[in-house]
């Protein structure tokens, strides 16, 4: 009689383990994305650490018409923006004038308070890192250092006519 009793009992745990498990893996969880696009511009945001308590959100922009990648932080005491950071995209991909280009770009946490923006140009197939950081004369704002910048696929040769 024993016996069947732990053995009633733990076919009772398993099914109920095994119901909550469907019922925890069967519910679809929100996305969140932290990054937008409209006509010419992509915006992504991740956190920036300014000061090593104090982790704010930074704000990426970038401006397909200008060719530019903007960073800015926000002040977290006054809810102001602070001063634009730009990098020169044009010169970084060494994308020539009037090239067809196709930006992506995201962000990714790559330690705590801190992320880095990670851009992709599909034509030329390179792929560079970013982050934002403090600027190094003491002044407000930030600067926005390249990490590495990388091929993850050769450019597409010229269509001969």
């Amino acid at each position: 009689m024993k016996d069947s009793g732990r053995l009633l009992w733990l076919s009772v745990g398993l099914v109920m383990g095994a119901v909550g498990v469907g019922l925890f893996l069967g519910q679809s969880k929100p996305v969140q994305a932290a990054n937008d696009r409209f006509e010419d511009f992509i915006m992504c945001t991740g956190p920036v650490s300014t000061s090593p308590k104090a982790p704010t959100d930074g704000v990426w922009l970038l401006d397909y018409r200008s060719g530019k990648l903007l960073g800015t932080v926000i002040d977290r005491d006054k809810g102001k923006i602070g001063g634009w950071a730009e990098v020169d995209l044009v010169t970084e991909f060494g994308i020539q004038p009037r090239q067809n280009v196709h930006f992506l770009m995201t962000t990714g946490q790559i330690s705590f308070g801190q992320a880095a923006l990670y851009v992709a140009e599909t034509t030329s197939g390179k792929f560079a890192v970013y982050t934002m950081a403090p600027r190094n004369d003491n002044q407000p704002g930030v600067v926005i250092r390249r990490h590495d910048l990388v091929l993850f696929r050769q450019a597409a040769a010229p269509k001969a006519n």
